[in-house]
């Protein structure tokens, strides 16, 4: 008989109204305070707020930082590759809709 492994994945449907600070962030993308803080001066993520003690993201920094995260961890990219990454990432979900307009 086949091996056969089970993943379990976990969903959070995050609304946008919702707000992070700096720790509950880090908390839900299982990223150190340092990697979020070079996000935000590379303009990855755009918080609220004056400082990181007083931070406020937004709900969709969430997946935003997630996918980040990962994409620095797995692919051992450093920030301004991720950034790169993440753009052109962007570029393909805008071209994305656009054909599916035209379908």
């Amino acid at each position: 008989m086949a091996d056969v492994h089970l993943l379990e994945a976990t969903v959070v449907v995050v609304e946008e109204h919702v707000s992070f600070t700096l720790p509950a962030l880090c908390r839900a993308c299982g990223a150190e305070p340092e990697l979020l803080e070079s996000m935000v001066s590379e303009g990855l993520l755009r918080p609220a707020g004056q400082g990181p003690a007083d931070w406020q993201f937004a709900g969709d920094a969430l997946p935003q930082a997630r996918r980040a995260a990962r994409l620095a961890r797995d692919l051992e990219l450093d920030l301004p590759a991720v950034v790169l990454v993440m753009d052109l990432l962007a570029e393909i979900d805008r071209l994305r809709a656009r054909l599916a307009r035209f379908a």
